[in-house]
């Protein structure tokens, strides 16, 4: 029987038969490829011109290769347990909706509310770093930046958003097609720094592999250190065991974004087979870039040109155009900027498409207003999409994000820990159900999974902690005060322990 009160679950048989609503319909026209694109497209981004470099240069030295595949493999824990849940509850939502079979209404919402936040700043975020992209290609000193009196507000960001709104408006199937052509584009640029870099190698430049640990040139303080700092009282290093240790929880995000291929259940023919082969093909697609990217790069050039400080990079920070321009090669930071262009296109349309279909999940569940989940004729959310396109476009083009960057890292990784606890649970609870994929060695993978995001979140800052746990308050305020009382579910159990209307006693009776 499902929970009461706040704990109530919504059986994985309802929220699939749920899917067949009217006028809730999502269209099912995605396959296992589109997904594969979704998942490169959102996960290769700015990051892999930049964070490479920048991380090799201050923090690993040439082990950042093996960083990346350190991170890789506790990426791949939690993609097993999303591809899993993914093909038995093929269902809009994500985690939102994985919570709401096992855990119960409560935390779903909260983990609902947690992905509002991820993916709505991780878009606005985005198409800020689009819009700096943008200035760099067409010359300026930095991002699109416009004056309207004393308020500054930054115009590519709020095209780039516009101009997304309006083909996730159009369908999902358009969607993968534009995003499969920008990735195609962004993947060549990758692979054209390779083919180039490889010829530049020289075999010295990876000597040591681990260098010898240094001191941290600066400890952060206070709120801007890290939990881990702050519970402990323990320096960072650079370099050595530490340095690697440390260099892999920081490439991690560089793979988050997978799990935005589960917010697609809904709408993907044959999901029990073609979510695990999206999840785990754009995995394992983008790790061998990144590995090739990181090879490369520290072959290219000594590890040591590439700290901040050094004569080749100065007081800035390192990116994957330095390694070129110390050979000569100078058309590398147009190639690069093309691609980040292109990147970031894609890491915007699919942000905000999980975004929508997160929003969709709960206005269906009654959690959200119920006139959001209508869908338009070509059986998308068109309400929800421009509600949320509205909102990034707002916060894209008015507000700085700065640190906010953490938030989402933090919202991604309290999501994948409820993923990989709700796997256990749900083969404890319902061991019957079809699985189009299983997580072999159940429990140890996915405790071996938290173990890892539980890791990386404590080596976030003390300051993204009290955000994080702020924005968590507002919406448990939030629940009970709407979601409890509006919920689809709790109205549903009410009505079914009503007795019938000849059962019922007399008013006076009942006093």
């Amino acid at each position: 029987m499902p929970g009461v009160g706040i704990w109530r679950t919504k059986s994985v048989e309802q929220s699939i038969a749920d899917t067949d609503e009217p006028d809730t319909r999502l269209r099912r026209e995605l396959t296992a490829k589109d997904l594969t694109v979704f998942g490169v497209a959102v996960v290769i981004g700015a990051g892999i011109f930049t964070l490479t470099a920048r991380t090799a240069g201050n923090v690993a030295g040439p082990s950042i290769s093996l960083a990346f595949v350190l991170a890789a493999i506790a990426c791949g824990l939690a993609a097993l347990c999303y591809a899993e849940f993914a093909s038995t509850v093929p269902v809009a939502g994500s985690a939102y909706t994985f919570s709401y079979a096992t855990f119960g209404e409560f935390v779903a919402w909260i983990i609902g509310w947690d992905l509002i936040l991820e993916f709505a700043l991780a878009s606005a975020v985005v198409g800020k770093g689009w819009s700096l992209y943008l200035g760099n290609a067409l010359g300026f000193s930095g991002a699109t930046t416009a004056h309207l009196g004393p308020i500054d507000f930054d115009w590519g960001a709020l095209i780039i958003v516009g101009a997304i709104t309006a083909v996730l408006a159009i369908g999902t199937k358009v969607s993968s097609r534009v995003s499969a052509i920008i990735t195609a584009i962004k993947i060549a640029v990758v692979l054209l720094v390779i083919a180039v870099g490889v010829f530049y190698i020289k075999k010295e430049n990876y000597a040591p592999y681990i260098p010898p640990a240094e001191g941290a040139s600066s400890t952060a303080q206070g709120v801007h250190q890290t939990l881990f700092s702050f519970l402990t009282g323990a320096d960072g290093s650079s370099y050595g065991w530490y340095g690697l240790l440390a260099a892999a929880s920081l490439v991690f995000f560089a793979f988050i974004g997978f799990d935005v291929v589960a917010t697609t259940a809904e709408e993907t023919k044959n999901p029990q087979k073609a979510l695990p082969r999206g999840i785990l093909g754009s995995l394992a697609i983008v790790t061998v870039l990144y590995v090739a990217v990181t090879l490369v790069l520290t072959g290219m050039v000594k590890y040591t040109d590439l700290k901040t400080g050094s004569p080749l990079v100065g007081d800035s920070s390192a990116t994957l155009a330095t390694a070129f321009e110390a050979h000569g090669i100078t058309w590398a930071q147009t190639a690069i900027n093309f691609g980040g262009l292109a990147g970031l296109t894609t890491v915007v349309m699919v942000m905000m498409l999980g975004q929508t279909r997160v929003l969709f999940a709960m206005s269906r569940d009654g959690l959200m207003p119920r006139g959001l989940a209508k869908t338009g004729t070509k059986g998308t959310p068109v309400r929800i999409t421009l509600i949320v396109g509205a909102v990034v476009a707002f916060l894209a083009a008015f507000f700085p994000m700065g640190t906010l960057e953490e938030m989402v890292n933090i919202g991604t990784l309290f999501a994948f820990v409820l993923v990989c606890i709700g796997v256990i649970i749900l083969r404890r609870t319902r061991p019957d159900l079809p699985r189009g994929f299983r997580v072999p060695l159940v429990p140890l993978v996915p405790i071996l999974a938290v173990a890892a995001c539980g890791w990386l979140m404590l080596n976030l800052s003390v300051e993204t902690w009290i955000r994080f746990v702020g924005w968590m308050a507002l919406g448990v305020l939030i629940y009970f005060a709407y979601g409890r009382r509006k919920s689809v579910l709790g109205r549903r159990l009410a009505a079914e322990a009503e007795p019938p209307e000849e059962e019922k006693l007399p008013e006076f009776a009942q006093n």
